[in-house]
């Protein structure tokens, strides 16, 4: 390696004149790299090459390797080559494989309505899972990265041979717990249920279910009462709904027989219009006074005593 002398600056002041022992002459261009490294500031050179050689800035390829892009497509996005971003993706790599490793560890969140007790863990549920279908938790691919709104997402490759696809879950890493996000998700961890779906039942479908719930088998009414159950118009307990116009009041056609202990009848009105019993299905309670007794002289002679 050869040995080179600072002869001096140039006459614009950007570049240094160097000499070497035997006589040659060199120039240096005076530029940031330069600088930091005459600080001391090592760790700034590698970030000042990736900005000239790179339109992206360490920042962004980071934000991008954590959202989930490759190193080739980040790369190729910022017009360099993988080797010059690997300085700055190899922490976000190992970071995104050690949240996957914790979100295999969480429990797994049951959906809504899951008569189920206890909390799985996301690990354990896989391989319970797959160990039905003939696979092996160590089949599946892991991998997490973060989304927009910070939260991570975990992402399980799987093929086995009743179904294969990538299965998405949301981690929670405050909770430490995840979230199926799909179909996928939800059979690697034994919740969905393959086969035809059954149609749930409509609104006044359930109403019905709901009424003859209410309702015991053994105080079902029969006859004209379920009918009244059905249109709300229910008989009132003890009292006789007629059919037809109700019976009219004996007559007594012997004068001399005691009627102190009967009870006075009004008497039937004369050409009175039929009854009809759809309008009185009940009978209507009258007035019931004591009926007067006759004297012997109204008995033998008639007229009133008056």
């Amino acid at each position: 390696m050869a040995h080179l002398d600072l002869a001096g600056v140039s006459a614009d002041g950007r570049r240094l004149l160097l000499v070497s022992q035997q006589g040659e002459e060199f120039t240096l261009e005076i530029n940031p790299a330069l600088r930091a490294a005459l600080r001391g500031e090592t760790t700034r050179i590698g970030q000042l090459e990736i900005q000239m050689t790179s339109t992206l800035r360490p920042r962004e390829i980071q934000a991008r390797i954590r959202a989930g892009e490759s190193p080739e497509a980040v790369a190729g996005a910022g017009q360099t080559t993988v080797e010059a971003i690997m300085p700055y993706v190899g922490p976000v790599l190992a970071e995104r494989e050690h949240v996957a490793e914790r979100a295999q560890k969480s429990s797994v969140r049951r959906p809504a309505g899951d008569p189920g007790a206890g909390s799985r863990v996301l690990g354990a549920a896989v391989s319970a899972h797959l160990s039905t279908v003939g696979a092996k938790a160590d089949d599946v691919e892991w991998d997490a990265f973060r989304r927009d709104d910070g939260r991570w997402e975990l992402a399980g490759t799987y093929d086995t041979s009743e179904r294969s696809g990538t299965a998405r879950f949301t981690y929670d890493v405050p909770g430490n717990y995840v979230v199926a996000d799909d179909d996928d998700a939800r059979w690697l961890v034994g919740d969905l249920v393959t086969g035809s779906v059954e149609t749930p039942p409509d609104d006044l479908e359930q109403a019905r279910q709901r009424r003859l719930a209410a309702v015991s088998s053994d105080d079902l009414p029969l006859g004209d009462d379920a009918l009244d159950l059905v249109t709300g118009e229910a008989a009132v307990p003890g009292e006789a709904a007629y059919d037809e116009a109700p019976p009219a009041p004996p007559t007594y056609d012997d004068p001399l027989r005691d009627t102190s202990a009967d009870v006075e009848q009004e008497p039937a009105a004369v050409n009175a219009p039929p009854v009809d019993p759809s309008k009185h299905r009940r009978p209507v309670a009258k007035k019931r006074g004591r009926a007067s007794v006759p004297s012997w002289d109204e008995i033998m002679f008639g007229g009133s005593s008056e």
